[in-house]
């Protein structure tokens, strides 16, 4: 039987019409299950009449909130191609990316106006645009919200809700159509559009709910970009297909969050284990009860100890770590609670009906190494990506067929262990040749961020006339070279030759919206700061 993304909503929908589906405290909103699929309908029939059909991109470029929801599943249902964009994408990168899309309609907010007007000249395609103003009043998070009236340029999205027809809409969509062009964040360069279709999403919310346990009596808080495969696919998703309670909020501010795990029962919360640190950070500033807290998720990259174990001391002791890309779901290995300290630093296992492989980097998918050996990471499995749009090569080198599978070449290093859990080591494109000798930055991240002063460590190579690279680390916090050099040669986690030779302090890290550090970005850029060489 054929299931897409707008069945699972209709589905719930019937099964548990009175139940909460989404709730929105920054405009005080909360919509059962019932509710929340008229709401769709309308959306869906609002967009046809607007001339949207199936194929055409529907494009947001929005905060967190129940209007980027209902876009998603009035797409679903219409058939169209739902293309969320990062919201704090400058004007010329909006133009890119609706313009390699070839979006129809943009769905735009108070926040978002500014750069999508500046894009607006340059679009090619974009017909129509919906524009969410901002609350009148301080919203119930705590913040005041732009209110500058809907642009000459869009209509209100309200508007053109409040005229649809709350009939199912008349589209056939079946479970091999495209879904979405998700545009990767980019932690080597320009974006690529990654186009998944409803079956791909319909699988993955399968096995999400399979590996985390998640059912209908769940409670989860949406903080961390909704426009982000990992909050939209690996949480909001599967919650909707059993029946559970959605919670958002327009964007992640830490003691906000701890408020609202109180003040709605939140039972599961996603965070980066950066958000994680930055929640532990502020929890004996923040007056909050968090005991109805069961399972914290977590991905992007392991859980440092330290903050782990504050974490589990803190919140709630339940942990699941998921490990993937955009390009596969994105969970492709799970790690579970009752492996977090036994297997610490580990990806896991490969996810329900996943297969992973280690391979010769760019080998054929049969190269395997030993265990223990570091390699290439595959992935087979049945949430894999149909293509990149517009983008055969990018095709052919990231998708090969071996065995009767597809194999998805990550582009991530790493190895099993002999009970065959997944470590990975680094990005191929970031692994430092110095002298000849391979460094994986990571692991001297690791021994930096076990320094008490550290809160954010990158390490990098940096071009060196004699040793062709030499490694470089830029760090948030209060420490200096001298200090993180003498911590490093004392710990003896790290061999002489891969210890940094300069520090750059800096106030932050440039991140990907899944909290990944885009290190491209220290490596071919300015840094505006001192270089402390030791």
């Amino acid at each position: 039987m054929s299931t897409t993304l707008g069945d699972t909503l209709e589905r719930s929908a019937a099964k548990y019409p009175s139940r909460d589906a989404v709730v929105y405290p920054r405009r005080d909103q909360r919509f059962t299950y019932a509710e929340f699929d008229e709401r769709v309908n309308r959306l869906a029939n609002a967009l046809a009449d607007l001339g949207v059909g199936k194929g055409d991109r529907v494009s947001t470029v929005l905060f967190n909130g129940s209007e980027l929801v209902l876009t998603v599943y009035a797409c679903a249902k219409l058939g169209a191609v739902f293309n969320p964009l990062n919201y704090r994408l400058p004007a010329g990168e909006i133009e890119f990316v609706l313009n390699d899309a070839g979006s129809s309609l943009v769905v735009l907010e108070a926040d978002t106006r500014e750069a999508v007007a500046g894009a607006r000249p340059d679009l090619e395609t974009v017909e129509e645009y919906l524009y969410v103003d901002g609350p009148a009043a301080p919203t119930a998070e705590g913040t005041d919200a732009p209110d500058g009236g809907t642009p000459d340029f869009a209509r209100d999205f309200y508007e053109v809700l409040a005229g649809g027809d709350a009939s199912r809409p008349d589209a056939d969509v079946a479970e091999d159509d495209v879904y979405a062009f998700i545009y990767t964040s980019g932690t080597t360069g320009r974006p690529k559009g990654v186009v998944h279709e409803h079956r791909d999403m319909v699988e993955h919310s399968l096995v999400c709910i399979a590996e985390s346990g998640i059912d209908r009596n769940a409670v989860g808080l949406s903080v961390l970009p909704l426009y982000h495969c990992a909050e939209l696919h690996a949480n909001l998703f599967p919650r909707v297909h059993v029946g559970a309670t959605s919670v958002i909020h327009h964007e992640f501010d830490p003691a906000a969050v701890l408020r609202a795990i109180e003040a709605h029962g939140v039972t599961q919360l996603f965070a980066a284990p950066t958000a994680w640190n930055a929640l532990l950070q502020v929890a004996p500033e923040v007056d909050a009860d968090v005991s109805s807290l069961e399972i914290g998720f977590y991905g992007a990259s392991p859980m440092p100890r330290r903050v782990l174990e504050g974490c589990m001391q803190e919140f709630c002791e339940d942990y699941l770590q998921a490990y993937g890309m955009t390009e596969i779901g994105p969970c492709g290995t799970f790690q579970h609670p009752d492996e977090q300290i036994p297997k610490l630093g580990s990806a896991g296992l490969p996810a329900l009906n996943h297969d992973v492989r280690i391979v010769t980097p760019d080998g054929d998918p049969g190269d395997e190494v030993e265990a223990g050996e570091v390699g290439e990471i595959l992935f087979s499995g049945p949430c894999t990506m149909r293509e990149y749009w517009n983008r055969p090569d990018a095709t052919a080198e990231s998708l090969r067929e071996a065995d009767g599978k597809t194999w998805y070449y990550t582009g991530d290093l790493g190895y099993r262990d002999e009970d065959g859990y997944l470590y990975v080591v680094d990005r191929k494109d970031d692994m430092i040749i110095s002298g000849g000798e391979n460094i994986y930055p990571t692991e001297v991240e690791d021994a930096l961020f076990s320094h008490p002063d550290v809160v954010e460590a990158a390490v990098v190579g940096e071009p060196d006339d004699e040793w062709g690279e030499r490694v470089v680390a830029f760090v948030v916090g209060d420490a200096t070279a001298e200090a993180l050099d003498s911590h490093l040669v004392e710990s003896d986690d790290v061999a002489d030759f891969k210890r940094p030779r300069t520090y750059y302090f800096v106030d932050e890290l440039p991140k990907n919206p899944s909290g990944k550090v885009q290190k491209f970005k220290l490596r071919d850029e300015e840094t505006g700061e001192e270089g402390h060489p030791v």
